[in-house]
C-alpha cells in the first residue's frame, strides 16, 4: 500500500478501499481533500455527503487550510512565485516582470493574432533557468486546435541557446479530441507531473474554450458548458498551486454587435472564465506585422498596453 493511502486513513471514515477510491480519482494528499466540494468527494469516494464534509473537515486541519491568516503570512507565501519571460521586455514589463506562477493567464483575441505563438514562446523559456528568466522546467500542453509544431519549437529553442532536441524532449504534448477528454487531461497533467523526473513549471492549453464553444450549442446547453468550463479551470488553477506552476491558456473571441462604442471583440467563456483566470490579456494585430498586448484585468497590476513583434527567433520587442 502506498504511504498515501495510509496517510488518507487517518481520515475519519476512511478506511483502505475508500483510500484507494480516493488516490485514483487524484485526491492524493490532505491539500487537495481540503480543497475538494462535498459533492464531488461524495461522488469519487461512494460515501455520503455528511460523511464527505467530516473527511474534509479533517483534512483542511491536518494540512492547516481554510483558517484565516494576516497579509503577512500571504506576502511571505508569495515569495516562493516565480516569472517566466515572453522573451519580449516590454511585455514583461507590462505583466510586472513575466507571466506568473500558481496562477492562470488568458490570452485572447482574433485568428492571427499570436496566441499560439506566444505560448509557445512560454514553453521554450520556462527551460531557461532562472538567472535568465526562465523556471527550469519542463511544459505540459494540451492541444485542442491540432497547433503545436515542433518545428517552431525548435526555431525558438535555438533562438535563446537551448538545444532543438533537448527542447522538444522537455515538452509534453496530448491532443484533446473533445471537451471530456480535455478535461481528463487536466487530471492526467497532474499525474505527469508527480511522476516527472523534472519539475512541470507551465501547463498551456491551446485553446481552453474551443470544444466546449463546439459541442455545447444554444442557450439551452449555455449551463452545462459554464459548468464543465468552471471545473475544467479550477482543475488547472489546482495545477498550478500544487506544482508552483505558470499556467497559460489562449482563448477564441466573438463580436459583440450590440456594442455601439469601443471594441466589440469579447473572449468566449464568460463570467467563469473571466472570475477564474488571474491575468487577461487581449492580443492584436498592429502595423508592420507588430502585435500589441492590452492587459485588460489583473489583481495587481494597472490597465497598459506593450508592442512586441514576432520574429523566427521567437517573440522579441
Amino acid at each position: 500500500m502506498a504511504d498515501n493511502e495510509e496517510d488518507l486513513q487517518e481520515l475519519p471514515g476512511v478506511g483502505p478501499a475508500t483510500a484507494e477510491k480516493l488516490t485514483d480519482a487524484g485526491f492524493d494528499d490532505m491539500l487537495a481533500i481540503a480543497v475538494a466540494s462535498p459533492s464531488v468527494l461524495s461522488d469519487t469516494a461512494e460515501v455520503g455527503e455528511a460523511a464527505s464534509v467530516r473527511i474534509i473537515q479533517a483534512a483542511r486541519e491536518q494540512a492547516d487550510v481554510g483558517g484565516f491568516e494576516t497579509g503577512t503570512d500571504i506576502m511571505d507565501r508569495r515569495k516562493d512565485i516565480s516569472k517566466v519571460t515572453t522573451g519580449s521586455e516590454n511585455f514583461d514589463d507590462l505583466m510586472g516582470g513575466g507571466i506568473e506562477t500558481q496562477s492562470i493567464t488568458e490570452f485572447f483575441g482574433e485568428y492571427g493574432s499570436g496566441k499560439t505563438q506566444v505560448v509557445l514562446q512560454l514553453a521554450v523559456s520556462t527551460q531557461l533557468p532562472e538567472e535568465e528568466g526562465g523556471l527550469g522546467g519542463d511544459t505540459i500542453i494540451i492541444d485542442t486546435e491540432n497547433t503545436f509544431r515542433p518545428e517552431r519549437v525548435a526555431q525558438m529553442a535555438e533562438g535563446v541557446g537551448i538545444d532543438p532536441e533537448d527542447a522538444l524532449e522537455n515538452i509534453h504534448v496530448a491532443r484533446a479530441f473533445n471537451s471530456h477528454h480535455q478535461m481528463l487531461l487536466a487530471d492526467e497533467a497532474l499525474d505527469l507531473a508527480k511522476e516527472s523526473d523534472n519539475d512541470v513549471r507551465c501547463l498551456i492549453v491551446d485553446s481552453l474554450t474551443s470544444h466546449f464553444r463546439a459541442e455545447y450549442v444554444g442557450r439551452g446547453n449555455l449551463a452545462e458548458r459554464q459548468q464543465k468550463l468552471n471545473k475544467f479551470m479550477h482543475d488547472i488553477l489546482r495545477f498550478s498551486d500544487v506544482n508552483n506552476a505558470a499556467v497559460a491558456v489562449t482563448n477564441q473571441v466573438m463580436s459583440k454587435p450590440d456594442a455601439y462604442f469601443g471594441d466589440p471583440t469579447r473572449p468566449i467563456g464568460g463570467h467563469i472564465v473571466g472570475h477564474t483566470a488571474t491575468y487577461r490579456v487581449y492580443l492584436r494585430k498592429s502595423r508592420g506585422g507588430k502585435r500589441i498586448a492590452r492587459l485588460i484585468d489583473a489583481p495587481n497590476l494597472p490597465e497598459g498596453e506593450s508592442v512586441f513583434q514576432i520574429e523566427n527567433e521567437g517573440i522579441r520587442d
